[in-house]
């Protein structure tokens, strides 16, 4: 490198990244217009497709070009890196493509596909630490042991010149108007390459930095007007969980980009959904970051007609994740409203709530969940889900309540009852005598809840209800109704009459365990 670091300016970089090598490993990748989110947005969104890179991420472009400018002799005595998981791949890859020892360190929280994928690809991987940050100490400790070049994932001009290949591509892909790039942050290696090549060519552009909000080291480097080391990092969005950006990442952050944005964990959930309502890919948290980033500006903004372009950065997502995606994205674009409902402890007051529910002003609503489990004599206390179609609609809904004599509680932002509290609905209870416990299969069609428990005889007590909508065409309910011995016969008469498919569930020793009194 001909200049000091500190040194470099747009024009030095667009020069580096003009001739950076990444096309021997690296695609162009696509830049999709996301017809269903623009539609509902007014603007258009590109998706900037690295998700389809060899490695599921953009990390390879930088990895690759910094170990193409190694000699022969550093590439002979081997290289190590420290990652998260994508930077991982992408050393990985490309010290096989040059014939070179990898040695990766990541974070023990680092997801096992990205783990495993790293040994697919003939990487050494080492793991230490919880975060990236005690994963990159580790690995300069060895680097100087063993006598190997370290490849940084971020703060390094060459791996930053390897990144910005995506700008490129971008401003040649699409030549019309751009209002803005959103681009993810970690340690700043991706947007600093975005940026000094949008600002050296078509600095118009604004260039719009993501971050969460529990990982937010640039953002409040930049507040500082120095590097800030964060204490802790969250692990949601783990390819973005940096306690401390790079010197030149931040530098280059703190001259070029033109406003930084922090989104939380139920709208990145509700990001991957919607790219994946256009795409049918599934991106990583990561990748989703700056899709969510758009939807927040817009509507903080009220713009309608700009373009916008949103790199998904990466897609090695673990499998098992998906569950926990799929709750929280209807909570976070908000097509999901929970609350805690209070209603008489007597019979036909679930019958009344649920007419309620189905008279609410807007569309038509679906419980999407419905948890009670009979605790006290006077007044039953209900964990309720309702699909919503606006945001800000979750209060109206509970004032609604509120008027017709039920008490409510809005819990559509409350993280406890997210997490924890809809799964703990439940437990033993002295007042369930006479309980008998079934489970139910219906078609899940609106209204089909309402009609479920219209059908329920009004002489038998609900003492236990547990409905969620898993998304299946098959609707499951676990019911507890309070039968005297002297109605079983009618009781179950009344069962093969209603029409829908259940199991019986009294004698099972799970019910007894953790269910009875």
């Amino acid at each position: 490198m001909s200049k000091p670091t500190a040194s470099l300016t747009p024009a030095d970089y667009l020069k580096k990244i003009l001739t950076a090598r990444v096309y021997d490993v690296a695609v162009e990748s696509a830049l999709e217009p996301a017809r269903a989110l623009s539609a509902r947005l007014g603007n258009t969104v590109l998706l900037k497709r690295e998700d389809q890179q060899a490695v599921f991420s953009f990390k390879l472009r930088g990895a690759y070009n910094k170990l193409a400018q190694l000699s022969p002799e550093q590439l002979a005595n081997g290289v190590i890196c420290a990652s998260a998981g994508n930077h991982a791949q992408g050393v990985a890859l490309g010290a096989h493509k040059l014939g070179a020892r990898a040695v990766v360190v990541m974070p023990v929280t680092t997801p096992q596909l990205k783990i495993d994928a790293v040994r697919a690809l003939g990487g050494e991987v080492q793991l230490h630490g919880d975060s990236y940050s005690d994963a990159y100490v580790y690995a300069l400790e060895q680097q100087k042991v063993h006598g190997l070049t370290f490849v940084h994932p971020f703060d390094d001009p060459d791996v930053i010149a390897g990144q910005g290949t995506i700008a490129m591509e971008i401003l040649r892909q699409h030549q019309g108007r751009l209002d803005a790039v959103f681009v993810a942050i970690g340690g700043g290696g991706l947007i600093a390459g975005v940026a000094n090549y949008i600002k050296a060519v078509r600095p118009e552009i604004k260039v719009i930095g993501v971050q969460m909000n529990d990982s937010d080291a640039m953002m409040q480097s930049i507040a500082a007007r120095q590097r800030v080391t964060l204490s802790d990092v969250g692990l949601f969005s783990d390819g973005t969980a940096v306690k401390l950006v790079g010197e030149e990442t931040f530098r280059v952050a703190s001259e070029l980009v033109d406003e930084f944005i922090t989104v939380d964990t139920d709208a990145v959930c509700a990001g991957i959904k919607d790219v994946f309502i256009d795409t049918r890919s599934i991106v990583e948290p990561a990748g989703a970051l700056a899709v969510a980033a758009i939807k927040q500006y817009v509507e903080a903004h009220g713009t309608r007609g700009e373009t916008y372009a949103a790199i998904l950065c990466g897609a090695n997502m673990n499998f098992d994740r998906l569950r926990f995606v799929a709750e929280r994205a209807e909570v976070g674009e908000e097509r999901e409203a929970l609350f805690a409902v209070t209603i008489p402890e007597e019979r036909g007051s679930f019958r009344r709530f649920c007419e309620l529910v189905g008279q609410l002003p807007g569309a038509s609503r679906s419980v999407t969940e419905f948890n009670y489990r009979i605790s006290d004599a006077r007044e039953a206390h209900v964990f309720v889900g309702l699909t919503t179609t606006a945001r800000g609609e979750s209060q109206t809904i509970a004032d609604t309540f509120v008027a017709h004599g039920f008490g409510a509680i809005d819990l559509t932002h409350d993280e406890l009852a997210k997490e924890h509290i809809r799964h703990m609905v439940g437990g033993r209870t002295g007042l369930a005598h006479d309980e008998r416990l079934l489970r139910f299969v219906f078609p899940e069609r609106p209204g089909a809840l309402l009609k479920f428990l219209s059908l329920l005889h009004p002489t038998w007590n609900i003492s236990l209800f547990h409905y969620r909508n898993q998304g299946a065409d098959y609707g499951r309910i676990l019911v507890g109704l309070q039968v005297p011995a002297a109605d079983h016969a009618a009781f179950d008469e009344f069962l093969r009459t209603l029409g829908y498919p259940f199991v019986e569930e009294t004698a099972n020793p799970v019910y007894r365990l953790f269910l009875q009194a």
